[in-house]
Protein backbone atom coordinates (compact mmCIF):
# COMPACT_ATOMS: atom_id res chain seq x y z
CA UNK A 1 0.00 0.00 0.00
CA UNK A 2 1.38 3.45 0.85
CA UNK A 3 2.59 6.04 3.34
CA UNK A 4 0.45 9.18 3.03
CA UNK A 5 0.63 12.57 4.72
CA UNK A 6 -2.72 14.38 4.93
CA UNK A 7 -3.02 18.09 5.72
CA UNK A 8 -6.56 18.06 7.10
CA UNK A 9 -9.52 20.43 6.98
CA UNK A 10 -9.81 24.21 7.08
CA UNK A 11 -11.81 24.18 10.32
CA UNK A 12 -10.63 22.22 13.38
CA UNK A 13 -7.48 21.37 11.47
CA UNK A 14 -5.27 18.46 12.40
CA UNK A 15 -2.80 16.63 10.15
CA UNK A 16 -2.31 12.88 9.89
CA UNK A 17 0.34 10.45 8.65
CA UNK A 18 -1.02 7.04 7.59
CA UNK A 19 1.34 4.14 6.89
CA UNK A 20 -0.81 1.31 5.58
CA UNK A 21 2.02 -1.21 6.00
CA UNK A 22 2.76 -0.36 9.62
CA UNK A 23 0.97 -2.12 12.49
CA UNK A 24 0.64 1.00 14.63
CA UNK A 25 -2.14 3.57 14.52
CA UNK A 26 -1.91 6.67 12.31
CA UNK A 27 0.24 9.50 13.62
CA UNK A 28 -1.63 12.72 14.38
CA UNK A 29 -0.52 16.28 14.86
CA UNK A 30 -1.88 18.41 17.66
CA UNK A 31 -5.19 20.18 16.85
CA UNK A 32 -4.51 23.52 15.17
CA UNK A 33 -7.94 25.11 15.07
CA UNK A 34 -9.13 27.12 12.08
CA UNK A 35 -6.75 28.01 9.26
CA UNK A 36 -8.13 31.54 9.06
CA UNK A 37 -5.67 32.17 11.93
CA UNK A 38 -2.07 32.70 10.70
CA UNK A 39 -0.77 31.12 13.90
CA UNK A 40 -2.72 27.95 13.10
CA UNK A 41 -1.20 27.89 9.60
CA UNK A 42 2.30 28.21 11.01
CA UNK A 43 1.58 25.47 13.55
CA UNK A 44 0.26 23.17 10.80
CA UNK A 45 3.41 23.56 8.73
CA UNK A 46 5.56 22.85 11.77
CA UNK A 47 3.46 19.79 12.60
CA UNK A 48 3.50 18.22 9.13
CA UNK A 49 7.26 18.61 8.91
CA UNK A 50 7.53 16.91 12.29
CA UNK A 51 5.29 14.08 11.03
CA UNK A 52 7.49 13.70 7.96
CA UNK A 53 10.50 13.38 10.24
CA UNK A 54 8.74 10.55 12.11
CA UNK A 55 7.60 8.77 8.96
CA UNK A 56 10.35 6.15 8.96
CA UNK A 57 10.87 6.63 5.24
CA UNK A 58 9.70 8.73 2.31
CA UNK A 59 6.01 9.45 1.86
CA UNK A 60 4.27 8.34 -1.32
CA UNK A 61 1.83 11.26 -1.58
CA UNK A 62 0.43 14.28 0.24
CA UNK A 63 -3.37 14.53 0.46
CA UNK A 64 -5.38 17.72 0.89
CA UNK A 65 -8.85 19.23 0.51
CA UNK A 66 -10.27 19.93 -2.92
CA UNK A 67 -10.55 23.67 -2.20
CA UNK A 68 -7.72 25.40 -4.08
CA UNK A 69 -7.45 28.44 -1.79
CA UNK A 70 -6.89 26.78 1.58
CA UNK A 71 -3.48 27.17 3.20
CA UNK A 72 -3.48 23.40 3.73
CA UNK A 73 -3.84 22.89 -0.03
CA UNK A 74 -0.96 25.24 -0.81
CA UNK A 75 1.17 23.58 1.85
CA UNK A 76 0.40 20.09 0.53
CA UNK A 77 1.35 21.05 -3.01
CA UNK A 78 4.56 22.67 -1.82
CA UNK A 79 5.52 19.60 0.23
CA UNK A 80 4.64 17.25 -2.63
CA UNK A 81 6.91 19.26 -4.92
CA UNK A 82 9.73 19.17 -2.37
CA UNK A 83 9.48 15.39 -2.02
CA UNK A 84 8.76 14.60 -5.66
CA UNK A 85 5.42 12.90 -4.99
CA UNK A 86 1.78 13.45 -5.88
CA UNK A 87 -0.43 16.04 -4.23
CA UNK A 88 -3.83 14.33 -4.10
CA UNK A 89 -6.99 16.46 -3.82
CA UNK A 90 -9.78 14.72 -1.90
CA UNK A 91 -13.31 16.09 -1.90
CA UNK A 92 -14.36 17.03 1.64
CA UNK A 93 -17.33 14.66 2.01
CA UNK A 94 -15.53 11.79 0.32
CA UNK A 95 -12.92 12.23 3.06
CA UNK A 96 -15.57 12.21 5.81
CA UNK A 97 -16.85 8.82 4.67
CA UNK A 98 -13.33 7.52 4.10
CA UNK A 99 -12.42 8.43 7.69
CA UNK A 100 -15.17 6.09 8.88
CA UNK A 101 -13.93 3.32 6.59
CA UNK A 102 -10.34 3.78 7.77
CA UNK A 103 -11.46 3.08 11.33
CA UNK A 104 -13.61 0.08 10.45
CA UNK A 105 -11.55 -1.78 7.90
CA UNK A 106 -8.26 -3.57 7.78
CA UNK A 107 -6.04 -1.03 6.11
CA UNK A 108 -5.40 -3.21 3.07
CA UNK A 109 -9.12 -3.85 2.43
CA UNK A 110 -10.29 -1.28 -0.11
CA UNK A 111 -12.44 -3.60 -2.20
CA UNK A 112 -15.96 -3.22 -0.82
CA UNK A 113 -17.94 -0.08 -1.70
CA UNK A 114 -20.38 1.59 0.68
CA UNK A 115 -23.15 4.15 0.64
CA UNK A 116 -22.12 7.23 2.62
CA UNK A 117 -24.31 9.90 4.21
CA UNK A 118 -22.16 12.99 4.79
CA UNK A 119 -23.79 15.89 6.66
CA UNK A 120 -22.04 19.06 7.74
CA UNK A 121 -21.87 22.82 7.26
CA UNK A 122 -19.70 23.21 4.18
CA UNK A 123 -17.26 21.52 1.86
CA UNK A 124 -16.42 22.42 -1.71
CA UNK A 125 -18.10 20.12 -4.18
CA UNK A 126 -16.72 19.03 -7.52
CA UNK A 127 -19.23 21.33 -9.23
CA UNK A 128 -17.92 24.38 -7.35
CA UNK A 129 -20.99 24.51 -5.07
CA UNK A 130 -20.86 24.33 -1.27
CA UNK A 131 -21.95 20.78 -0.41
CA UNK A 132 -22.90 19.34 2.97
CA UNK A 133 -26.03 17.19 2.66
CA UNK A 134 -24.72 14.33 0.53
CA UNK A 135 -25.48 10.72 -0.27
CA UNK A 136 -22.41 9.16 -1.84
CA UNK A 137 -21.32 5.86 -3.36
CA UNK A 138 -17.75 5.42 -2.13
CA UNK A 139 -15.48 2.77 -3.56
CA UNK A 140 -11.92 3.54 -2.48
CA UNK A 141 -10.63 6.40 -4.60
CA UNK A 142 -13.91 6.49 -6.52
CA UNK A 143 -16.77 8.59 -5.16
CA UNK A 144 -20.08 9.14 -6.93
CA UNK A 145 -22.64 11.64 -5.67
CA UNK A 146 -25.95 9.78 -5.83
CA UNK A 147 -28.10 12.23 -3.85
CA UNK A 148 -28.13 15.51 -1.97
CA UNK A 149 -30.41 17.87 -0.09
CA UNK A 150 -32.22 20.47 -2.14
CA UNK A 151 -30.16 23.67 -2.20
CA UNK A 152 -30.77 26.83 -0.21
CA UNK A 153 -29.37 30.22 -1.10
CA UNK A 154 -26.68 31.79 1.08
CA UNK A 155 -27.70 35.47 1.13
CA UNK A 156 -24.49 37.40 1.56
CA UNK A 157 -22.31 34.31 1.21
CA UNK A 158 -20.43 33.06 4.26
CA UNK A 159 -22.05 35.62 6.58
CA UNK A 160 -25.31 33.68 6.22
CA UNK A 161 -23.74 30.83 8.20
CA UNK A 162 -23.35 33.20 11.15
CA UNK A 163 -26.84 34.72 10.91
CA UNK A 164 -29.59 32.07 10.86
CA UNK A 165 -32.26 34.68 10.12
CA UNK A 166 -30.70 35.00 6.65
CA UNK A 167 -31.01 31.25 6.13
CA UNK A 168 -34.60 31.44 7.38
CA UNK A 169 -35.23 34.12 4.76
CA UNK A 170 -33.69 31.82 2.16
CA UNK A 171 -36.05 29.05 3.30
CA UNK A 172 -39.04 31.37 2.91
CA UNK A 173 -37.83 32.19 -0.59
CA UNK A 174 -37.35 28.49 -1.41
CA UNK A 175 -40.82 27.74 -0.09
CA UNK A 176 -42.42 30.35 -2.34
CA UNK A 177 -43.17 32.71 0.56
CA UNK A 178 -40.60 35.46 0.03
CA UNK A 179 -43.28 38.06 0.77
CA UNK A 180 -43.04 37.02 4.44
CA UNK A 181 -39.35 37.95 4.80
CA UNK A 182 -39.79 41.63 5.64
CA UNK A 183 -42.76 41.34 8.02
CA UNK A 184 -41.16 38.38 9.83
CA UNK A 185 -37.68 39.75 10.31
CA UNK A 186 -37.94 43.55 10.23
CA UNK A 187 -38.91 43.70 13.94
CA UNK A 188 -35.77 41.70 14.83
CA UNK A 189 -33.06 42.83 12.41
CA UNK A 190 -34.50 46.10 11.10
CA UNK A 191 -36.58 46.91 8.05
CA UNK A 192 -33.61 47.90 5.90
CA UNK A 193 -31.71 44.66 6.50
CA UNK A 194 -34.83 42.57 5.88
CA UNK A 195 -35.64 44.43 2.66
CA UNK A 196 -32.05 44.08 1.46
CA UNK A 197 -32.03 40.30 1.95
CA UNK A 198 -35.44 40.03 0.27
CA UNK A 199 -34.13 41.93 -2.75
CA UNK A 200 -30.93 39.86 -2.89
CA UNK A 201 -32.90 36.62 -2.88
CA UNK A 202 -35.41 37.81 -5.46
CA UNK A 203 -32.64 38.95 -7.82
CA UNK A 204 -30.13 36.22 -7.01
CA UNK A 205 -27.49 38.75 -5.96
CA UNK A 206 -24.61 37.33 -3.90
CA UNK A 207 -26.74 34.31 -3.04
CA UNK A 208 -24.65 31.24 -3.89
CA UNK A 209 -26.43 27.91 -3.38
CA UNK A 210 -25.55 25.30 -0.78
CA UNK A 211 -26.78 21.77 -0.15
CA UNK A 212 -25.36 21.76 3.39
CA UNK A 213 -27.42 20.13 6.12
CA UNK A 214 -25.92 22.60 8.58
CA UNK A 215 -27.51 25.50 6.75
CA UNK A 216 -30.88 23.72 6.81
CA UNK A 217 -30.56 23.47 10.60
CA UNK A 218 -29.78 27.19 10.72
CA UNK A 219 -32.75 28.00 8.51
CA UNK A 220 -35.18 26.04 10.66
CA UNK A 221 -33.79 27.50 13.89
CA UNK A 222 -34.25 30.96 12.36
CA UNK A 223 -37.82 30.24 11.26
CA UNK A 224 -38.73 28.99 14.75
CA UNK A 225 -37.21 32.00 16.48
CA UNK A 226 -34.49 29.95 18.20
CA UNK A 227 -31.57 31.90 16.74
CA UNK A 228 -31.06 35.19 14.94
CA UNK A 229 -27.26 35.52 15.08
CA UNK A 230 -24.83 32.88 16.29
CA UNK A 231 -22.26 33.67 18.96
CA UNK A 232 -20.45 30.36 18.43
CA UNK A 233 -20.37 27.62 15.82
CA UNK A 234 -23.46 25.38 15.66
CA UNK A 235 -25.31 27.43 18.28
CA UNK A 236 -28.49 27.42 16.21
CA UNK A 237 -28.29 23.69 15.46
CA UNK A 238 -27.72 22.89 19.13
CA UNK A 239 -30.79 24.94 20.14
CA UNK A 240 -32.84 23.15 17.49
CA UNK A 241 -31.67 19.72 18.69
CA UNK A 242 -32.49 20.62 22.30
CA UNK A 243 -36.00 21.70 21.27
CA UNK A 244 -36.53 18.43 19.38
CA UNK A 245 -35.24 16.37 22.31
CA UNK A 246 -37.62 18.12 24.71
CA UNK A 247 -40.59 17.23 22.56
CA UNK A 248 -39.56 13.64 21.85
CA UNK A 249 -38.94 12.94 25.52
CA UNK A 250 -42.71 12.94 26.12
CA UNK A 251 -44.24 12.54 22.67
CA UNK A 252 -44.07 10.35 19.57
CA UNK A 253 -44.31 11.68 16.05
CA UNK A 254 -45.36 10.09 12.80
CA UNK A 255 -43.44 11.44 9.83
CA UNK A 256 -45.58 12.32 6.83
CA UNK A 257 -44.23 10.96 3.55
CA UNK A 258 -45.81 13.94 1.83
CA UNK A 259 -43.40 16.29 3.64
CA UNK A 260 -40.45 15.33 1.44
CA UNK A 261 -39.73 14.05 -2.03
CA UNK A 262 -36.80 12.73 -4.05
CA UNK A 263 -36.40 13.76 -7.66
CA UNK A 264 -35.22 11.29 -10.32
CA UNK A 265 -31.81 13.01 -10.12
CA UNK A 266 -31.54 12.24 -6.40
CA UNK A 267 -32.34 15.67 -4.99
CA UNK A 268 -33.95 15.29 -1.56
CA UNK A 269 -36.56 18.04 -1.44
CA UNK A 270 -37.66 19.30 1.99
CA UNK A 271 -39.71 22.22 0.69
CA UNK A 272 -43.01 20.40 1.37
CA UNK A 273 -42.05 20.32 5.07
CA UNK A 274 -41.29 24.03 4.97
CA UNK A 275 -44.74 24.80 3.64
CA UNK A 276 -46.70 22.31 5.77
CA UNK A 277 -45.03 22.74 9.16
CA UNK A 278 -41.94 24.89 9.54
CA UNK A 279 -43.10 28.19 8.07
CA UNK A 280 -46.59 28.13 9.67
CA UNK A 281 -45.27 27.10 13.13
CA UNK A 282 -46.09 29.56 15.93
CA UNK A 283 -42.65 30.70 17.10
CA UNK A 284 -44.21 32.26 20.22
CA UNK A 285 -45.56 28.95 21.54
CA UNK A 286 -42.79 26.79 23.06
CA UNK A 287 -44.58 23.48 22.50
CA UNK A 288 -45.26 24.32 18.86
CA UNK A 289 -41.60 25.24 18.38
CA UNK A 290 -40.41 22.01 19.98
CA UNK A 291 -42.82 19.93 17.90
CA UNK A 292 -41.70 21.60 14.66
CA UNK A 293 -38.05 21.07 15.61
CA UNK A 294 -38.72 17.38 16.25
CA UNK A 295 -40.62 17.00 13.01
CA UNK A 296 -37.72 18.56 11.09
CA UNK A 297 -35.21 16.13 12.62
CA UNK A 298 -37.33 13.06 11.95
CA UNK A 299 -38.35 14.11 8.45
CA UNK A 300 -34.76 14.89 7.49
CA UNK A 301 -33.63 11.51 8.83
CA UNK A 302 -36.41 9.60 7.08
CA UNK A 303 -35.82 11.33 3.75
CA UNK A 304 -32.07 10.70 3.84
CA UNK A 305 -32.52 7.10 4.94
CA UNK A 306 -35.15 6.33 2.31
CA UNK A 307 -32.81 7.49 -0.43
CA UNK A 308 -29.75 5.79 1.07
CA UNK A 309 -31.66 2.53 1.42
CA UNK A 310 -32.83 2.75 -2.18
CA UNK A 311 -29.27 3.37 -3.35
CA UNK A 312 -27.92 0.51 -1.25
CA UNK A 313 -30.45 -1.85 -2.84
CA UNK A 314 -29.80 -0.50 -6.33
CA UNK A 315 -26.06 -1.10 -5.96
CA UNK A 316 -26.47 -4.33 -3.95
CA UNK A 317 -24.59 -2.97 -0.94
CA UNK A 318 -25.14 -3.64 2.75
CA UNK A 319 -22.95 -1.00 4.45
CA UNK A 320 -23.86 2.65 5.07
CA UNK A 321 -21.25 4.96 6.60
CA UNK A 322 -22.19 8.16 8.45
CA UNK A 323 -19.77 11.10 8.51
CA UNK A 324 -19.71 14.84 9.10
CA UNK A 325 -20.26 17.14 12.05
CA UNK A 326 -24.08 16.97 11.92
CA UNK A 327 -23.78 13.47 13.36
CA UNK A 328 -22.84 15.01 16.69
CA UNK A 329 -26.61 15.58 16.83
CA UNK A 330 -27.96 12.67 18.87
CA UNK A 331 -31.60 13.04 17.84
CA UNK A 332 -30.70 12.91 14.15
CA UNK A 333 -28.12 10.16 14.53
CA UNK A 334 -30.29 7.87 16.62
CA UNK A 335 -33.14 8.09 14.15
CA UNK A 336 -30.88 7.57 11.11
CA UNK A 337 -29.20 4.54 12.69
CA UNK A 338 -32.56 3.07 13.68
CA UNK A 339 -34.05 3.47 10.20
CA UNK A 340 -31.05 1.99 8.43
CA UNK A 341 -30.83 -0.90 10.88
CA UNK A 342 -34.54 -1.72 10.48
CA UNK A 343 -33.84 -1.92 6.73
CA UNK A 344 -31.20 -4.58 7.41
CA UNK A 345 -28.19 -2.41 6.60
CA UNK A 346 -24.92 -2.35 8.51
CA UNK A 347 -24.30 1.15 9.88
CA UNK A 348 -20.71 2.35 10.20
CA UNK A 349 -19.84 5.35 12.39
CA UNK A 350 -16.62 6.80 13.71
CA UNK A 351 -15.43 5.20 16.93
CA UNK A 352 -12.56 7.02 18.64
CA UNK A 353 -12.28 9.48 15.77
CA UNK A 354 -14.30 12.71 15.60
CA UNK A 355 -17.10 12.51 13.04
CA UNK A 356 -16.40 16.19 12.24
CA UNK A 357 -13.53 18.00 10.60
CA UNK A 358 -11.04 17.16 13.37
CA UNK A 359 -10.91 13.59 12.03
CA UNK A 360 -10.98 14.46 8.33
CA UNK A 361 -7.25 14.04 7.67
CA UNK A 362 -7.44 10.28 8.20
CA UNK A 363 -10.06 10.09 5.45
CA UNK A 364 -7.88 12.18 3.14
CA UNK A 365 -4.94 9.86 3.83
CA UNK A 366 -7.04 6.73 3.28
CA UNK A 367 -8.28 8.01 -0.09
CA UNK A 368 -4.71 8.97 -0.97
CA UNK A 369 -3.62 5.42 -0.22
CA UNK A 370 -6.38 4.11 -2.49
CA UNK A 371 -5.25 6.45 -5.28
CA UNK A 372 -1.67 5.24 -4.90
CA UNK A 373 -2.78 1.61 -4.85
CA UNK A 374 -4.69 2.08 -8.10
CA UNK A 375 -1.59 3.63 -9.69
CA UNK A 376 0.89 1.02 -8.45
CA UNK A 377 1.30 -0.56 -11.89
CA UNK A 378 2.04 2.73 -13.64
CA UNK A 379 5.52 2.84 -15.11
CA UNK A 380 5.95 6.58 -14.63
CA UNK A 381 6.52 8.11 -11.17
CA UNK A 382 3.46 9.85 -9.74
CA UNK A 383 4.81 13.40 -9.43
CA UNK A 384 1.89 15.45 -10.69
CA UNK A 385 -1.13 16.80 -8.87
CA UNK A 386 -3.86 14.17 -8.75
CA UNK A 387 -7.54 14.29 -7.83
CA UNK A 388 -9.47 11.45 -6.25
CA UNK A 389 -12.21 10.71 -8.76
CA UNK A 390 -15.63 12.09 -7.91
CA UNK A 391 -18.72 12.06 -10.08
CA UNK A 392 -21.92 13.90 -9.26
CA UNK A 393 -25.50 13.77 -10.41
Amino acid sequence: MARILACGAFLKNAACLLDTQAPHAPLWSAPHGDLSDPAACAALEQSVRALLAQAGGPVDAVAHDLHPDFFSTHLAMRLAHEHGVSAIAVQHHHAHIAAVLAEHRAQHDIARPVIGIALDGVGLGTDGVAWGGEVLLVDGAQCTRVGHLSPLALPGGDVAAREPWRMAAAALHAGGMADQIVPRFAPTVGAQAARTIHTMLQRGLNCPPTTAAGRWFDAVAGLLGLSVRQEFEAQAAIALEQAAARYLQDHTLEVHASDWAVTPEGQIDLRPLLRSTLIPADSHTPTAVDEAAARFHLTLADALCAHAIAQAHAHQLRDVALGGGCFFNRVLTQHVVAQLSIAGLNVLQTQKLSCGDAGLALGQAWVGACVEASAVDDSEPQQNTAVAHVEYA
